[in-house]
């Protein structure tokens, strides 16, 4: 076996058939109750400045001081691989002038996310995500309609093991006196130095901690929820009450934070414990101050993002079939130049037609075409030679029951479109 030259990178991977087309109906079952909900369709660029994940993400994140792909460009500007899809879509929102619309902006995405991480089963350093971004309001509601769009579209898709894990984190009400405490606590703690210096820039990150060392120190941690200011608690309150009204399963997890520092108020997350230690299959939260650090007005947002490559392995964890294109249904089968030319204009009137076509080429036999047929998953195969076409004939065949039947070349196409 030859070895290939080049490899994908190194915690990447390549989407080939059939589970290119299984990615491919994941992306679109995830955003197809946005569609229907009046989300309108926005794509951002592979690459933004540096300074705008900086600012947007957050200097203390790991995802700004470890995992970003950043370079210079040789016009000399810093760029950086967009790490994640909220600070992007803000930003095309404030450049074109959306936001002077109507209030609010629903905007929904699609596309490749990159970050530096130690590859893993579900943690990659290219992954694809579907994101929700409403903008313009500070309502509960627009919290909770996003977290029932994404349950609706993890029900679509068949799975029953999604959670949703709900928190708030306050706004600048509470914020201060929680972090106040909670940075008292840690201060207490024997923690390396590293974690320290994070103690002091921003303590809600430890909180984020997964090493087992650092989870159990932080049992007796004071928690957000016990500092929220009426106001952040009458939000968080309401969020819960619409989500229980529209029948959606939630867990309280006073402790459940996000690698991102521009959340505020209502945070959540959607996990799937069929995935182990990487359980998190999507996740969101508000972000009503995040316009204003990257140089905007104020314009209070809530959105999510879903990732379809830890959904797709959800769906295998649950052992649910891999959805996908439907695949061939009738594979013509030409026996000879002349039977060739025509079979070629009978797969083309079939597509137009509605009807998914194949047929054999390279002038192979009867029985390697026939291997070909079987291999298309074709329900039928429609086999014509050059007596055939004397005779204005063809043989269409059952590949499930082998029964064969001559049909007419004139009613072919109508006959192949019933049968399907």
């Amino acid at each position: 076996m030859t070895v290939p030259a080049f490899r994908a990178p190194k915690g990447t991977f390549d989407l080939v058939p059939p589970r290119g087309e299984a990615m491919l109906a994941v992306r679109d079952t995830l955003a197809a109750p946005l569609r229907s909900a009046g989300y309108g369709y926005v794509e951002t660029p592979s690459f933004e400045e540096t300074t705008l994940f900086a600012r947007g993400v957050g200097e203390s994140t790991d995802i700004v001081t470890k995992e970003m792909y950043s370079f210079t460009t040789r016009g000399g500007d810093d760029v950086t691989l967009r790490p994640e899809g909220t600070a992007p879509v803000l930003r095309a929102v404030l450049e074109n002038g959306l936001h002077r619309g109507a209030l609010p902006v629903k905007l929904w995405y699609s596309g490749s996310y990159y970050r530096y991480e130690r590859p893993q089963k579900g943690r990659y350093r290219h992954f694809s995500q579907v994101g929700a971004e409403i903008l313009g309001t500070e309502d509960p509601a627009s919290d909770a309609e996003l977290i029932v769009l994404a349950v609706d579209a993890y029900r679509a898709l068949g799975l029953t093991g999604v959670r949703v894990l709900l928190n708030s984190l306050g706004s600048h009400e509470s914020r201060p006196a929680y972090r106040a405490a909670l940075q008292e606590y840690l201060r207490g703690l024997d923690l390396d130095e590293e974690t320290a210096r994070r103690v002091e820039i921003n303590p809600l990150r430890v909180l984020d901690d997964k090493r087992p060392e650092i989870q159990k120190a932080l049992a007796s941690a004071p928690i957000i929820t016990d500092f929220l200011s009426p106001s952040d608690r009458a939000h968080h309150d309401t969020v819960r009450s619409l989500l229980t009204s529209a029948g959606v399963d939630f867990e309280d997890d006073p402790r459940l934070v996000r690698g991102l520092d521009y959340y505020t108020r209502t945070l959540f997350e959607f996990v799937h414990d069929g995935l182990g230690s990487q359980s998190a299959v999507g996740g969101g939260g508000r972000y009503d101050g995040l316009s204003e650090l990257i140089g905007g007005p104020a314009l209070p947002g809530v959105g999510w993002a879903l990732g379809a490559d830890r959904t797709l392995l959800a769906m295998e964890a649950e052992g649910l079939p891999l959805p996908g294109v439907t695949g061939v249904q009738v594979f013509a089968v030409p026996l000879g130049d002349e039977a060739a030319a025509w079979a070629f204009g009978l797969v083309t009137q079939l597509r137009r037609a509605g009807v998914a076509a194949d047929f054999a080429t390279g002038g192979r036999g009867l029985k390697g075409a026939m291997k070909a047929a079987d291999r298309s998953g074709a329900k039928y195969a429609v086999v014509v030679g050059a007596r055939d076409l004397a005779e204005g004939v063809a043989q269409v065949k059952d590949l499930a029951t082998g029964e064969q039947q001559a049909i007419s070349l004139n009613g072919l196409v109508t006959h192949l479109q019933r049968l399907v």
